[in-house]
């Protein structure tokens, strides 16, 4: 107390001055007279005009609190979309193979896409299934659209499956309806090219490719893809076929291993 006693006495001008300032400003401002009501005006406009820029600056701060708040909303939405869209196509890609897995005559095996291939001179996928599951090696890989390869490794519980747009696939397939064979390999991303096609055969863009039911490994029948285009081979007595691969073979999730072959495909 006494330290406050010597502080007031210390600055007892400034503290007569400030009681002065609040003891007018108070009488002023609650004076009922006419003109002490266009001084109060008069005053509020000097305190609005004054406390304007710090307004503005409060405002733009809320501004960007509220568009950093709006951004983070927006961000959300679009990953649950995102989510909601690949929910969609992964309930899509399972119908369909329930659908298949209904309508096959073949023993199948399903299994989900868990990595890419860990060879580095091998296009190759690696699925959650493995001699545990009856899945072995040289055993064909498919989905609803089609052919995608085969294992060529299994172990107890995954395998890896060389895709048919590997550098070094080779399948024997057939041309629906001319009943002609050829040997198809990979193009270029999503093609493929059969070769060894006898000239004289007839053979249209838009026609069918299935499996021959030449190989140990490939039951007969299975779709491959659709006709893209049609070449003679110059110098030879064959053609050239252009084939488009329906499946997208960094898209699809799950796949069918088909682990018995004695009850083949019509």
């Amino acid at each position: 107390m006494y330290g406050i006693y010597l502080a007031l006495v210390q600055h007892k001008d400034h503290v007569l001055f400030a009681l002065s300032l609040f003891l007018s400003s108070f009488l002023l401002l609650n004076n009922s007279n006419p003109q002490m009501g266009i001084i109060r005006g008069k005053a509020a406009e000097m305190v609005s005009f004054v406390s304007s820029p710090l307004t503005w600056v409060k405002s733009l701060m809320f501004l960007e609190e509220e568009n950093q708040l709006l951004r983070e909303k927006n961000l959300a939405l679009s990953l649950q979309i995102e989510s909601m869209l690949n929910l969609q196509k992964e309930n899509e890609e399972l119908l369909g193979m329930l659908d298949f897995k209904r309508q096959t005559k073949l023993l199948i095996k399903p299994a989900r896409v868990v990595n890419k291939g860990i060879q580095p001179n091998l296009l190759s996928i690696v699925i959650d299934g493995g001699k545990e599951d009856g899945i072995d090696k040289n055993q064909p890989v498919l989905t609803p659209k089609g052919v995608i390869g085969k294992t060529v490794e299994a172990g107890e519980s995954a395998s890896i499956v060389q895709l048919i747009t590997d550098a070094n696939f080779r399948l024997s397939v057939r041309i629906l309806p001319s009943g002609a064979t050829g040997i198809l390999r990979r193009l270029k991303s999503g093609t493929a090219q059969i070769r060894e096609v006898q000239k004289n055969v007839e053979i249209n863009i838009g026609n069918k490719v299935i499996t021959s039911g030449f190989s140990d490994i490939y039951p007969p029948g299975l779709p491959v893809g659709t006709v893209s285009g049609v070449y003679d081979d110059r110098g030879s007595f064959q053609k050239v076929v252009n084939v488009s691969l329906p499946n997208d073979m960094s898209a699809f999730q799950y796949v069918f291993v088909i682990i018995e072959k004695s009850n083949e495909m019509d």
